[in-house]
């Protein structure tokens, strides 16, 4: 197996060490800077739901946003790709939407939908929504003329094109995109908790109040369970990726 070869895993495990290292030496010289890595794992030995809870509310609003972005975003793709006179009309908008802090529009969304979920799952949907739709809609159009006048001369539809070579080709664009924003998903989530007004639980509200508290052993060990949870997700997208893509050259390598 891939996974038992040592140039595969030993790296990883060299980089993990000297990182190791190094915060410790850190935590040593600068106790006010970092932590030591074990008052890091005690917070999880003392209080392990707290973490487990708060980081299931924070994957929830991750992946709710993550759906919203990403479907809104291929659908958005899809009809562009079909039609000029629509790209010139929302790709403006888009860059602005892309563009804005989305840090201004949190306090406006809560306005308009409370304090609940919803304008923490529209700030993570924004977040994620601009890299999709650029990807999708340049893979849509990288499609072979030669391929697409084939489909032409048999008398193909717009949806037989869509479906049988405009959507296969931009799978490779799609799982790109994916790649970049399942882990930035959990970005958005944190975003929204610390600016959308009412947050009451999640990884980011737990940073923010542990910050305020000056713990921070507590702070670390929330951005730990963030970067474990953005590392499955990377690897959950990557494994698909792999299977969905096995037909294509990228794979290959």
């Amino acid at each position: 197996m891939r996974i038992l070869n040592p140039r595969f895993w030993l790296p990883t495990v060299l980089a993990l060490v000297v990182v190791a290292l190094l915060w410790s030496w850190v935590a040593q010289e600068n106790p006010y800077v970092l932590p030591t890595l074990s008052s890091v794992g005690q917070q999880f030995r003392e209080d392990p739901n707290l973490y487990l809870s708060n980081a299931g509310t924070t994957l929830q609003e991750a992946l709710v946003g993550l759906v919203l972005g990403t479907v809104g975003a291929v659908v958005l793709a899809v009809l562009v790709a079909e039609s000029r006179i629509l790209w010139r009309a929302s790709m403006p908008l888009a860059v602005i939407l892309s563009v804005t802090p989305v840090v201004a529009i949190a306090p406006a969304l809560v306005v308009a939908f409370g304090f609940g979920m919803t304008p923490k799952y529209i700030v993570t949907g924004l977040i994620t929504f601009f890299p999709v739709l650029m990807n999708t809609v340049t893979g849509l159009r990288s499609v072979d003329r030669h391929v697409l006048q084939v489909f032409r001369t048999v008398n193909a539809t717009r949806l037989d094109v869509l479906v049988r070579l405009r959507f296969p080709s931009a799978l490779p664009y799609l799982f790109s995109a994916l790649r970049v924003v399942f882990p930035l998903s959990l970005v958005g989530a944190i975003v929204a908790e610390f600016s959308a007004a009412g947050a009451k639980s999640g990884l980011g509200t737990l940073i923010s109040v542990a910050s305020s508290n000056s713990q921070l052993d507590r702070v670390f060990a929330a951005i730990a369970c963030l970067a474990a949870m953005g590392s499955l997700l990377l690897l959950l997208v990557t494994t698909v990726e792999r299977r969905a893509l096995a037909w294509h050259e990228s794979q290959s390598r």
